[in-house]
């Protein structure tokens, strides 16, 4: 088996773990942390969509199951999915560089990877919340549980990212 797929798997199941925990965490009755979509924004670049696809269907799936939240998070983890790339094509425009496929702080440089999860991590919790809301009654709450969950995740995915990055990426 692949050392990467070992890896992946390791680092899902840690990453799951950890977001059932974080799911019973409210900060300010706001700001809920999201990490388990560092794994979604971590996937090879040239992966196959149809893959790309059932893995994130599959994430918010689990997260779902541990959290009884109804499909929320696998519906927010597929359309993430979907964005990903004209995501990363937004801030990486040298097609001839993308010799590492991997995304990451080392690979992409620290602020090109910073737009990369910011943009990634605001388009998930804004379709997660909206979904939840259901309603625009309360925009001014949603709005809030947008921006201080994306910035909190942000902060951690950053954080997350430089303990599992190796240096031997290549720059994309």
């Amino acid at each position: 088996m692949n050392k990467s797929i070992i890896q992946f798997a390791i680092l899902f199941v840690v990453l799951t773990l950890l977001q059932v925990v974080c799911n019973k965490v409210i900060l300010f009755d706001v700001a809920t942390p999201i990490i388990f979509i560092y794994l979604l924004f971590r996937f090879p670049v040239n992966m196959h969509k149809a893959l790309l696809f059932s893995l994130a269907f599959a994430m918010g799936l689990i997260i779902d199951i541990f959290g009884n939240t109804s499909g929320m998070h696998a519906m927010a983890c597929t359309l993430t999915a979907a964005l990903r790339l004209p995501v990363i094509n937004l801030y990486i425009t040298r097609e001839d560089e993308m010799n590492s496929p991997l995304p990451s702080i080392d690979s992409m440089g620290f602020t090109c990877y910073f737009k990369y999860v910011s943009t990634m991590a605001l388009i998930y919790c804004t379709i997660l919340f909206f979904i939840q809301a259901f309603t625009l009654n309360d925009l001014l709450l949603t709005v809030e549980r947008i921006g201080a969950s994306s910035v909190l995740s942000i902060l951690l995915l950053l954080g997350i990212d430089s303990l599992v990055s190796t240096r031997r990426e290549k720059k994309l």
